[in-house]
């Protein structure tokens, strides 16, 4: 299966991860929730490496690479979810899914800036299509706010955005890391293996020192269920997206997953109910424009 095959499978599966996941937020502390998730994922990635990988590679692997597979686990994983769980139990799924479409826009600025790759006029209008989106879904961010200025409006909309705005700066950051770490050890499943694990290893240090946030807040048997699932679908997603990063162009991979955005859009209604996730056809001609200029940027 090549590389884009791969990133279809894991923006199918983030898609899904998406979806279920605004369930388990909603009854849950956002640090518990991507603790969770970040435990069970590494129980799984771990218990595929040892199935099905040499794990003596890592014992043999350069420290650089180890090392920069737990900082792209720390961006994708540790900050990068936090701001997602965030994002989605403040806006829902169905507002957040488009948001995070934004992450090839944040990629070309991080090119310009890391690898002095500078978008064409083409790429400039790609980017302003995407942004142009994102201002879309923004504006249907908060619809409690009808009464107010427009202003007002664009205020309350950045400010329940920019949550899952900044999940997807760090998942641009990220892919650079990945890309140098599979330099020095070329097995994807490893390395967001060892990225997932430092991750959890990583909260569970911030959950003991925040324990006065979450110690003693009562969670709902059904939250559980749904985290569980969650976890398992993203360990799963998130390989079959490094796997594709180790065989197609980040740009390609990046925009390819963005599948999973319709696929929040159709989901979240049919898991949630349509009183919590409310898709209009604002949104939808959000969610479109972000495609589009995401598919442009790969395409020209």
């Amino acid at each position: 299966m090549n590389g884009a095959l791969w990133a279809l499978a894991a923006g199918a599966g983030f898609g899904l991860f998406q979806a279920i996941n605004r369930e388990a937020v909603r009854g849950m502390d956002v640090y518990i929730a991507t603790f969770v998730h970040l435990i069970v994922s590494a129980v799984v990635l771990i218990a595929i490496s040892l199935l099905t990988e040499d794990v003596s590679l890592l014992f043999r692997a350069p420290i650089i690479a180890i090392f920069n597979f737990a900082i792209a686990g720390f961006l994708h994983f540790l900050v990068g979810w936090t701001f997602l769980n965030a994002s989605q139990k403040r806006i829902g799924a169905a507002r957040t899914s488009p948001l995070i479409g934004t992450t090839p826009l944040f990629a070309a600025i991080i090119a310009a800036v890391t690898l002095r790759e500078f978008p064409t006029w083409s790429e400039l209008i790609g980017i302003g299509i995407i942004v142009f989106g994102v201002y879309l879904v923004s504006v249907q961010a908060e619809t409690s706010t009808i009464g107010d200025s427009s202003r007002q409006r664009f205020s309350v909309s950045l400010s329940s955005s920019w949550l899952a705005l900044a999940a997807a700066f760090c998942w641009s950051l990220s892919p650079i890391f990945i890309r140098y770490g599979l330099q020095g050890l070329d097995s994807p499943l490893l390395g967001v293996t060892v990225g997932v694990t430092a991750s959890a290893f990583g909260y569970g240090i911030i959950l003991l020192w925040q324990h006065h946030r979450w110690l003693g807040q009562p969670i709902a048997n059904e939250a559980w269920t749904y985290k569980l699932i969650a976890g398992v679908l993203v360990g799963l997603s998130t390989w079959m997206r490094w796997v594709a990063l180790d065989l197609a162009p980040v740009a390609v991979v990046l925009a390819l997953t963005m599948i999973s955005t319709p696929l929040v859009i159709v989901l979240s209604p049919l898991i949630s109910g349509k009183h919590l996730e409310r898709v209009t056809a604002v949104l939808w001609s959000g969610t479109g424009l972000i495609l589009g200029g995401a598919l442009l940027l790969v395409l020209i």
